[in-house]
């Protein structure tokens, strides 16, 4: 059963909100970031990725970073750029990209949840990746960047949602890419009450983005535990922010896949073997599956359909997946790429960016671009719910949860 809290944020001024609102810190490399935080000094990334407050001769990881980062937090709440409520609360936070409307919940998840599984995972996570956000947040004693979970839709959390947005927002506003969001608080004694009650009937809660900010998160409680003998299990470090979205508003975009050249095939040779497993057609027009199991090609400046042959389809949840059948039966055994994690002649395009990019990378520094059918939210769960991992670049999610709306202190 998923303990699901209410806490005391610290979030923006009202009238600041927007300006401060930032995409996560790993969307960004340090040039782009220093960019960003030169054209908004208040943008949240100056705090995320505080190495922009530095020239470049200050290493990324180094510690007066992470110094740096506290100080100016510290600085935001006693400037009053960031209030901190008085109550303990839910938050409502609704995005709204391209008339498409995602309502997620603002709360603090259970450490214990996440090592016992009641928090399902999909991702194995990097070491290398988790110290940077582990020492980020043991620093400034605070989570920024708020973790995506996801849940089976439930109705009474549904009811208390709907209900409490017939109250005035604390926060509308439409971010720099179209985006708007919207935010209210729940901080009724009764209404608090009834939606955790109603996560603690939920069995299962997902981690749809964010695995490595989740598993830094869960150290540093683990390592604050291990520091104090007398901690109850109440202390907000055994507890890191999340917003959790129901599961029938969640669309995840495709992943889609861009080969740097054919294994030493010519273009005949790839497209007879390819035939082997999938029946191909030519297309007129740049090719979007529209159902599992149907992959775009696009080579040599022309597009194809390609359908999975029915002796490669599987039930199984990983095989099954679209990216396993592509990887399994084409990219492995065809054009020798083994490991898409690390092999350089693969690259990954998020579906955000559509087909016109595909055709760009290919007169770029590519040869071949695979257009895939996204991963459902329904094909998350079941490899999760079966302790399995999703293949390399399964999943693409969008709109993109803004850092700094929502401070969690601990």
């Amino acid at each position: 059963m998923a303990v699901i809290k209410p806490f005391i944020c610290v979030r923006p001024e009202t009238d600041k909100a927007d300006r401060v609102a930032a995409l996560p810190y790993d969307v960004y490399n340090r040039e782009e970031a220093c960019e960003e935080v030169k054209k908004e000094p208040l943008s949240f990334l100056n705090i995320d990725r505080a190495e922009t407050q530095f020239p470049d001769t200050v290493d990324t990881y180094a510690s007066e970073v992470y110094a740096k980062a506290k100080e100016l937090l510290e600085n935001a709440i006693s400037a009053g750029t960031f209030i901190t409520d008085s109550d303990k609360a839910y938050y409502i936070y609704e995005l709204t990209m391209d008339k498409r409307v995602q309502t997620g919940i603002v709360a603090c998840a259970s450490i214990d949840d996440y090592q016992n599984n009641v928090i399902k995972k999909h991702e194995n996570t990097r070491a290398d990746k988790e110290i940077d956000r582990i020492t980020h947040v043991d620093t400034c004693s605070a989570q920024t960047g708020p973790i995506f979970l996801a849940y089976r839709a439930d109705q009474v959390i549904n009811e208390q949602v709907n209900e409490a947005k017939k109250q005035p927002s604390l926060y509308d506003f439409v971010s720099s890419d179209g985006i708007r969001h919207q935010v209210w608080k729940i901080a009724d004694e009764k209404s608090v009450q009834t939606i955790e009650n109603a996560f603690s009937s939920v069995d299962s809660v997902y981690i749809a983005d964010g695995h490595h900010r989740a598993a830094s998160a869960v150290k540093v409680g683990l390592k604050r535990r291990a520091a104090d003998s007398n901690y109850t299990g109440n202390e907000e470090f055994n507890y890191f922010l999340s917003v959790l979205f129901p599961d029938e508003q969640l669309m995840i975009l495709p992943y889609n896949r861009v080969i740097k050249d054919l294994n030493g095939l010519t273009p005949e040779e790839f497209m007879e073997k390819a035939a082997e497993k999938f029946s191909i057609t030519s297309s007129e027009a740049k090719v979007m599956p529209d159902r599992k199991g149907q992959f775009g090609m696009y080579l040599n400046k022309k597009w194809y359909i390609l359908n999975a042959k029915e002796e490669i389809l599987s039930d199984d949840p990983v095989r099954g997946l679209d990216v396993a059948i592509l990887q399994d039966n084409l990219l492995t055994p065809v054009l020798g790429i083994t490991d898409p994690k690390t092999d350089k002649r693969i690259d990954f395009v998020g579906g955000i960016r559509g087909l016109d990019e595909l055709e760009r990378r290919c007169a770029d520094d590519c040869v071949l671009a695979f257009s895939m059918y996204p991963t459902s939210i329904q094909e998350l769960f079941a490899v999760a719910d079966a302790g399995l991992l999703m293949p390399p670049k399964s999943t693409w999610f969008e709109p993109k949860l803004r850092s700094g709306l929502f401070i969690h202190r601990i």
